[in-house]
């Protein structure tokens, strides 16, 4: 029997740990902290539950097709229910947008400010159906990038379909008024892009959330990670947590294994689902590698970082939908003090999820358990975050409470909890505190990023938000389909 090792038990390390064990390879995962998650992690206090990292669920059939190979019913391990609105959307001016997958609601809403704009909303998505098929139906998403050839042999289709083109030029082509620019330009954000530079491939993203729904997990996002695990017990796979690995095992350009507590436990496969500068820079020794030196990892361009607030409040507040957006007056500005001046900015665009819209346990009854990010520089910005925690997370609670209206917020705060882009670095070893790894732009995407399958070592293997196809929950579950058909052809299984 083949043994394979996974690093990191993230969604995209899961996801491959039950694809290789399915498939009779022993697979062990190592787990540096005391849960399983990856981002994806839980913490409980006095009562209130809060999701730290991903919060929604989209194209559920990704999730169904993993349980399906390993011949377990999603249905009986995880219960969803759809969203709607999707998101609301408030903007600088008071106004806001129930965003939902409704053509007449989207239009109805969208007339309200330009009448043109409602009547492109067709024609975009549209255009975005298109998208949608290249990298979902037609398996773009899950296809390995190795060479040039493999981009090349796509490039004829995206020059075609524009998906090369900044997404939010491409957005604006269709719609004139700020609210709907942004609408449907802001998703690459939430892979950790910079709308103003990310492929406008990304755009499919609004015709998926449209077409297979926006959807919550009772128990939370981390409910996903539990059924996850126990699928991959039941397969008899093995978890061990509170085990940093300390080095992956290289010999003759070979992976062989992994150090562990001082130990070598050795594999015919190693995937890594720790991020790619970890991997390669802080597992490999430096000597070791001749295509991945340090400076070469340190000169890639990393994408954002988050600030976050965790609540548990008190009383509920009706402004807020299960997922709400408030915006900054600047877009593109603000982005680029995120993204290329790296400073924080005197103001800030946030996101807050309020799960007990739609499940009430994860708070006590008539309270909130909410979760506040705030897009923020990675730590090659001169931000000193001991210091700057406290006065930010003030200067965040202070405006959610005087300037957007979430009364007596801070007298009825019971939990509060906060997780900055230094935190990304010493807990998820994310270099630089990037919490979504290498920013997805043209010359970092498909084969330009970090091969699923390692182009230096044999036998070694990335998944997850790093590689192909990128971040969000879809993205790095089809990174786990992608990384397994590699692992089958090279293995011959």
């Amino acid at each position: 029997m083949k043994k394979a090792i996974i690093i990191g038990s993230g969604l995209g390390g899961l996801a491959v740990a039950i694809r290789l064990q399915s498939r009779g390879i022993s697979t062990t995962i190592y787990e540096k902290n005391a849960m399983a998650g990856g981002h994806a992690y839980q913490f409980k206090e006095k009562g209130y539950t809060f999701d730290m990292g991903p919060s929604l669920i989209t194209e559920i059939p990704i999730i169904e097709r993993l349980f399906k190979q390993a011949g377990k019913p999603l249905k009986k391990y995880l219960k969803t229910t759809g969203l709607d609105p999707f998101y609301r959307v408030y903007f600088h001016d008071k106004s806001f947008i129930d965003y939902n997958g409704s053509e007449a609601s989207m239009k109805e809403q969208i007339r309200k400010f330009n009448e043109n704009d409602a009547l492109n909303y067709d024609k975009f998505m549209k255009y975005a159906s298109k998208l949608y098929k290249a990298v979902i139906t037609d398996g773009l998403g899950s296809k390995p990038f190795i060479s040039a050839r493999d981009f090349l042999g796509f490039a004829p289709r995206a020059i075609a379909l524009r998906a090369i083109l900044p997404a939010y030029n491409v957005a604006a082509g269709y719609f004139k008024d700020f609210r709907t620019r942004f609408l449907f330009s802001f998703h690459t954000l939430f892979i950790g892009g910079n709308p103003f530079r990310a492929p406008s491939l990304f755009l499919m993203l609004p015709y998926l959330e449209k077409t297979t729904g926006v959807h919550f997990s009772y128990g939370g996002m981390y409910s996903l990670v539990e059924a996850m695990v126990k699928v991959f017990k039941e397969l008899g796979g093995k978890l061990v947590l509170n085990t940093p690995v300390e080095e992956i095992l290289v010999r003759n350009k070979v992976a062989y294994g992994v150090k562990v507590k001082g130990e070598v436990e050795e594999a015919d496969i190693v995937v890594s689902n720790a991020h790619f500068a970890h991997t390669y820079k802080d597992l490999i020794p430096e000597q070791k590698r001749s295509r991945f030196k340090n400076k070469a990892i340190m000169k890639k361009d990393y994408g954002m970082s988050c600030f976050l607030i965790y609540l548990g409040v008190k009383k509920q507040y009706t402004q807020l939908k299960h997922h709400t957006l408030i915006l900054s007056e600047r877009y593109k500005e603000l982005i680029t003090d995120i993204f290329d001046r790296k400073i924080l900015a005197d103001d800030f665009s946030m996101y807050l999820h309020a799960p007990t819209r739609t499940d009430p346990s994860m708070a006590p009854k008539g309270c909130d358990s909410l979760y506040v990010l705030i897009p923020t520089p990675n730590l090659a910005g001169n931000v000193n975050w001991n210091e700057e925690t406290p006065i930010f997370t003030k200067k965040v609670l202070d405006f959610l409470q005087y300037k957007f209206g979430l009364e007596d917020l801070q007298q009825n705060i019971e939990v509060q909890r906060t997780y900055s882009p230094a935190d990304f670095a010493r807990e998820r070893n994310n270099y630089l505190g990037a919490a979504w790894s290498l920013e997805p732009k043209l010359t970092q995407i498909a084969n330009f990023r970090p091969h699923n399958r390692s182009e230096e070592f044999k036998n070694l293997y990335l998944v997850g938000v790093s590689t192909h196809p990128g971040g969000g929950v879809p993205g790095v579950l089809l990174s786990a389909e992608t990384t397994e058909k590699l692992i089958i052809k090279d293995h011959k299984l």
